[in-house]
C-alpha cells in the first residue's frame, strides 16, 4: 500500500456479500437498512467491487463484516473470506474481522485464527445487532486476544439503521450500543486501540467524555453526513481529539464522495482536515512509513 499515494483512509466499509451471494443480513433488516439511510450506491459491492471503487478515488479502505448468528439466526459472511478478497487487493483494502461473542471458546480461536493466518488488523463488534454488552466479562478473553496482537477493536456506536422502522425494531435493542461501557474496556485493557464508531446518537456526549479521558480510544465518523454532525463533536475534533477523530464513511451505506462533499462544507480548521482523513487511521493501523 503507497500511502503517500492515497487522498483518505476510510475506517468503516461494511462487506455485505459474500462472494457466493450471501448477504449478510436477514432481507428485512437489509431492505429497513436501505430504506433508512437511502444510499446513493445503486447495490451491494462484493469486496472486490469494493477495492475498485476504492481504487479509483484513491482511497483506502477498513472492510468487515458482522457476524451475529446468535442474535440473529443468521449466518455470516466469513471473516476469513473477506481477509482473503482484502488481501488480493491489499493496495486499497485493509482486513478487519468479525466474531461472534456469544460463542465463548470458538469465538477466541476464530480470533486467533484469523490474527495468525489471515493478518486480519482489527475486529469490529456491533453490540446492538449482536445483543451484548461490550463491558461483559465473557468477551474479556477476546480483548485480551486482540490486545496483546496490537490489533484494534471497532465497536458500534449510538442509534442503529440496522431494524429501524421494521415491527419491533427487528427485535435490535439500543442500549447495548451506549460508548460508556467502552469506559470500562477501556480501563481494564490499557494498551487495546479502540475505535468507537458513528456520532453516538443520544450518547455523544459519553463517546466523548471516554475519548478524551482513555488514550487509546478514537472515534470515528461514519454512518452520518457531517452536516448533520453534533457541535460538540465537530469542537472536539478541531481541538481535544484532533488526533484521534477519523474518517469513515458506511459505505455502501453512505457513499465516502457524499460524506466528503459534505465535510468540505464542515468548520473544520486546515491542519485538522489531513488528520481526519488520512494522518489518524494511518498510525493506528499501523501504516505510517508504508509506502509501498
Amino acid at each position: 500500500m503507497n500511502l503517500g499515494a492515497l487522498v483518505a483512509i476510510d475506517v468503516h466499509v461494511h462487506a455485505e456479500l459474500g462472494k457466493d451471494g450471501h448477504q449478510s443480513l436477514p432481507a428485512e433488516l437489509m431492505a429497513a437498512s436501505a430504506r433508512y439511510f437511502r444510499g446513493d450506491h445503486p447495490r451491494t459491492p462484493t469486496v472486490a467491487d469494493i477495492a475498485a471503487y476504492y481504487r479509483e478515488r484513491r482511497m483506502a479502505a477498513v472492510v468487515f463484516t458482522v457476524d451475529a448468528r446468535t442474535a440473529t439466526g443468521h449466518p455470516p459472511i466469513p471473516s476469513d473470506e473477506v481477509a482473503e478478497a482484502c488481501a488480493a487487493n491489499a493496495d486499497v483494502l485493509i482486513p478487519f474481522a468479525s466474531v461472534d461473542p456469544w460463542r465463548g471458546a470458538d469465538a477466541l480461536l476464530q480470533v486467533r485464527a484469523l490474527l495468525d493466518g489471515y493478518g486480519v488488523r482489527g475486529f469490529k463488534f456491533h453490540p446492538s445487532l449482536q445483543a451484548f454488552h461490550p463491558d461483559d466479562r465473557m468477551c474479556y478473553p477476546l480483548y485480551e486476544a486482540i490486545e496483546a496482537a496490537g490489533a484494534v477493536a471497532l465497536f458500534h456506536s449510538g442509534q442503529t439503521g440496522i431494524g429501524a422502522g421494521v415491527r419491533g425494531g427487528g427485535g435490535i435493542r439500543l442500549k447495548y450500543a451506549n460508548p460508556l461501557a467502552l469506559d470500562d474496556v477501556a480501563a481494564d485493557f490499557p494498551d487495546l486501540r479502540i475505535v468507537i464508531a458513528h456520532p453516538s446518537f443520544p450518547w455523544q456526549d459519553e463517546a466523548l467524555a471516554v475519548a478524551t479521558h482513555k488514550p487509546l480510544v478514537h472515534i470515528d465518523l461514519s454512518g452520518w453526513s457531517p452536516k448533520y454532525f453534533p457541535p460538540q463533536l465537530v469542537r472536539y475534533a478541531n481541538t481535544l481529539l484532533s488526533d484521534k477523530v477519523l474518517f469513515g464513511s458506511d459505505f455502501p451505506l453512505i457513499t465516502p464522495d457524499r460524506w466528503l462533499a459534505d465535510f468540505e462544507k464542515l468548520d473544520i480548521r486546515p491542519e485538522v482536515r489531513p488528520k481526519i482523513l488520512k494522518q489518524n487511521a494511518a498510525r493506528l493501523l499501523g501504516l505510517e512509513g508504508n509506502d509501498a
